[in-house]
C-alpha cells in the first residue's frame, strides 16, 4: 500500500464528548488520500473505547496511546510515525468542512514557497450551535519578535497543513508547556512562508473544558511561554545559541505560580537585556490576555509590571509603548469596576490617576451606544470579546 498524501495528527485527552463529530468531520472529507493518526494521552473517559470501535470501522484511523504527557509529547509520539508529504493538524473537539484538506492542498502545491496554511472557523458551544463569530484573520508576514508584547506569526492549528519535511526540518513540537504552536511557527517561518486563507473551513469549539485553563496563573504562564518563544526568535535571527525548552523548564514554569519567580527560572538562561525585554513584553501579553479572558491582574501582576516599566522604559518606548499604555488603563478602569481600586491606581500609575478617574466617569456617565460610537471614533475596542473569539 502506497504511503497517503496526508497525515493527519490529532492528539486526545479525555474527549470522549467531542471526538466521534470530529473524527466523522474528517472522514467526510472530498479528498479521500489520507491516514489520521489519534494520540490518545492517557484518557481516563470513554475517549479510548470510541477510538477503538472507529478504528476498526475505517483502515485510514491509527490510534496510539501512551501514559498522559500532555499536549506536546502527545504530538511528537504521533509526528514519529508521520511520513506523509503534508502533515494536517486537528483538534479532537473541533470540526473541518469537507473541503477543507482539498483547498489547503491546493493552495500548498501551487505555491512551493509556502510551507503552512491555515484557514478561519466558525465558532461554536458545546452542542455545535453557531456563536455567531468567526476567527480572526492575521497577516504572518507582520510578525515582530521584538514588539512587546511580541506579534506572533499566528495561524489558527486547528486547522493547520504544512509541509511534513519543513516541520521536521525546525525539530516538531518543542517542550513549551503552552504556546507550542506559535514556537514552531516562528521556525517554520524562518525557512518559508506562512499564510492564512480567508475562507472558513471549520468551527472551533469554545465549551467549558476549551475555557478550564482560564486563571490568572494560567494566563501568566501563556504569557510567559509565548514570549519565550519570540525571544527565541530574536535569537535564531541572530545567530545566537537558544533558550533551552528542557524539562527543567517546563517543569519549573508549570509548577510556578507568580511572574516574578517565573522570570526568575528563566534569569540565568537569558541576557540582562533580554530579561528587561521579557519583563515587559510577558506584562503587556498578560494584560492583552486580560482583555479576551475572564480573569484581571492582582496585586503581585501589578508590581511586576510597574517593575518592569521602571526597569526597562527605553525598551518600552521603542516597540508599540502606546497600545501598552492603553492596555494599562483599560485594565485598571475594569479593576476599578470590579472593586480593585488602589491597584487599579497602580497598574495606571499614580501620574495618571486623573485620566483613570475621568475613564471612569465616561464609562457610568454615557450610554453604551454612545460609549461604542466614541470608542469608534478613537480606535478603540467597542466591547471585550467573549472569550476564545480572538482565536
Amino acid at each position: 500500500m502506497s504511503a497517503p498524501k496526508i497525515d493527519v495528527l490529532m492528539s486526545a485527552y479525555n474527549a470522549g464528548r467531542f471526538i466521534k463529530a470530529t473524527i466523522d468531520s474528517i472522514l467526510a472529507q472530498s479528498f479521500r488520500d489520507f491516514r489520521l493518526i489519534v494520540v490518545d494521552d492517557g484518557s481516563t473517559d470513554d475517549t479510548p473505547d470510541i477510538l477503538e470501535r472507529l478504528a476498526a470501522q475505517d483502515a485510514r484511523i491509527v490510534v496510539l496511546t501512551q501514559a498522559n504527557g500532555g499536549i506536546v509529547s502527545a504530538l511528537n509520539t504521533g509526528l514519529a510515525l508521520c511520513a506523509a508529504p503534508y502533515l494536517a493538524r486537528h483538534d479532537a473537539d473541533d470540526l473541518s468542512d469537507p473541503n477543507r484538506f482539498a483547498v489547503e492542498l491546493a493552495y500548498l502545491e501551487a505555491n512551493p514557497e509556502c510551507v503552512a496554511v491555515s484557514a478561519r472557523a466558525r465558532h461554536i458551544d458545546a452542542k455545535g450551535v453557531l456563536l455567531g463569530t468567526v476567527s480572526t484573520r492575521k497577516d504572518p508576514d507582520k510578525a515582530d519578535a521584538r514588539a512587546i508584547p511580541a506579534v506572533e506569526p499566528y495561524i489558527l492549528q486547528p486547522l493547520l497543513m504544512a509541509r511534513l519535511a519543513a516541520v521536521k526540518a525546525v525539530g516538531g513540537y518543542r517542550l513549551l508547556q503552552v504556546a507550542e504552536d506559535s514556537d514552531l511557527y516562528w521556525r517554520l517561518r524562518a525557512i518559508g512562508r506562512l499564510h492564512n486563507l480567508q475562507d472558513c473551513l471549520g468551527s472551533y469549539r469554545i465549551h467549558d473544558d476549551s475555557i478550564s485553563s482560564a486563571s490568572i496563573i494560567r494566563g501568566r504562564q501563556a504569557a510567559i511561554w509565548s514570549q519565550l518563544a519570540a525571544l527565541s526568535a530574536q535569537r535564531q535571527s541572530e545567530n545566537k545559541p537558544d533558550i533551552g525548552f528542557d524539562e527543567t523548564l517546563l517543569h519549573g514554569i508549570s509548577q510556578t505560580v507568580s511572574l516574578q519567580d517565573m522570570m526568575a527560572l528563566i534569569a540565568d538562561r537569558i541576557s540582562s537585556d533580554e530579561r528587561r525585554w521579557l519583563s515587559l513584553a510577558a506584562s503587556a501579553k498578560l494584560l492583552e490576555l486580560c482583555y479576551y479572558r475572564p480573569f484581571e491582574p492582582d496585586g503581585s501582576d501589578v508590581t511586576f509590571i510597574r517593575q518592569a516599566l521602571a526597569a526597562g522604559q527605553t525598551t518600552c518606548a521603542s516597540a508599540n509603548c502606546g497600545a501598552f499604555q492603553e492596555a494599562l488603563m483599560s485594565a485598571a478602569i475594569r479593576m476599578a469596576f470590579a472593586g480593585s481600586l488602589n491597584d487599579a491606581f497602580r497598574l495606571a500609575g499614580w501620574k495618571k490617576a486623573l485620566m483613570l478617574l475621568a475613564r471612569i466617569a465616561f464609562r457610568i456617565a454615557l450610554p453604551a451606544a454612545l460609549k461604542d460610537r466614541i470608542k469608534g471614533l478613537l480606535g478603540r475596542p467597542v466591547t471585550r470579546p467573549a472569550v476564545g473569539a480572538a482565536r
